[in-house]
């Protein structure tokens, strides 16, 4: 068995993202000792920002009349697209950034669509657990409801582009412990995280059996 790990935090050794997906993962390597573990971290080793441009101009490029850049992105579109295919189990830890999805794993996500042919499910039917965690709070009733424009997108790309069989976790207000003015969320936060946790364990044992 073969799990794919992706981590997007720009803070890994603060980040609630990778903790949630930690009790994910320890569920997994439990009941697989002996499965294989791929692990990609965007937020400590980000891919460059115009490797897409030319693994996308490469497709559309003669092989003979494609630049170095080119052949060189479009083998990493590859490597990333097989990541995905060959993987038994995905679990991803994706935080929002600025309201949306953060560039890091929008260039990546970019590149494995690239790395295949267009419109390829990469992850046709494979169990899936999306972590996606926001320092603020974005639910009905409150002042940014409506703000979180990574979580949609997410669950565009994973569930219906790439069809995987996707569980979402997804925490609120994980600033609140140390953001001055949300002193009055930190309890609210705290049961947020350990909701998350506890959803984490859960996932990672249907992961398990899949």
């Amino acid at each position: 068995m073969h799990l794919f790990r992706l981590d997007a935090s720009i803070l890994p050794a603060a980040s609630v993202s990778a903790e949630i997906a930690d009790r994910a993962e320890a569920e997994w390597t439990a009941a697989h000792p002996w499965g294989t573990v791929t692990r990609r971290h965007l937020g400590t080793d980000p891919l460059a920002a115009d490797a897409w441009a030319q693994a996308a101009t490469a497709r559309s490029t003669p092989e003979a009349d494609r630049t170095p850049a080119q052949r060189d992105a479009l083998a990493l579109a590859t490597g990333l697209a097989g990541e995905l295919q060959n993987a038994d189990a995905v679990i991803m830890a994706v935080p929002i950034y600025n309201y949306g999805v953060s560039q890091h794993f929008k260039t990546w996500s970019d590149l494995a669509m690239a790395g295949a042919a267009k419109g390829t499910p990469l992850l046709k039917g494979t169990p899936a657990v999306l972590i996606t965690t926001l320092g603020g709070g974005y639910g009905p009733g409150t002042p940014r409801d409506g703000w979180d424009h990574s979580t949609p997108y997410l669950k565009r790309v994973l569930a219906d582009v790439w069809q995987a069989d996707l569980t979402l976790i997804k925490c609120e207000l994980t600033l609140a412990a140390t953001t001055p003015g949300m002193e009055e969320l930190r309890d609210l936060s705290a049961r947020q995280r350990a909701d998350a946790l506890a959803a984490a364990l859960e996932a990672g044992r249907s992961l398990a059996k899949a």
